[in-house]
């Protein structure tokens, strides 16, 4: 885990705007959220317990766009 220093509470509270490859890599992990989000929309029936399974791919998809834009992938 990262340390929390002010170099860390920079990175995590500054906007990183998608250049390059990584503007590929953003469409691609949203596509396969989609598409998951449609299946997973398609089986289960209408409940609160399914509003909160599509919520939660909503969270891990922040989750991984974060992770695609704070870090450099050649690191």
């Amino acid at each position: 885990m990262a340390q929390i220093d002010d170099a860390e509470i920079e990175k995590r509270f500054t906007h990183h705007p998608p250049t390059g490859e990584k503007v590929h890599v953003h469409e691609n992990v949203r596509m396969v959220y989609r598409q998951l989000a449609h299946e997973v929309s398609g089986v289960l029936p209408e409940s609160r317990e399914k509003s909160l399974a599509i919520t939660a791919l909503e969270e891990s998809l922040m989750w991984a766009n974060a992770a695609i834009a704070r870090n450099d992938p050649k690191t």
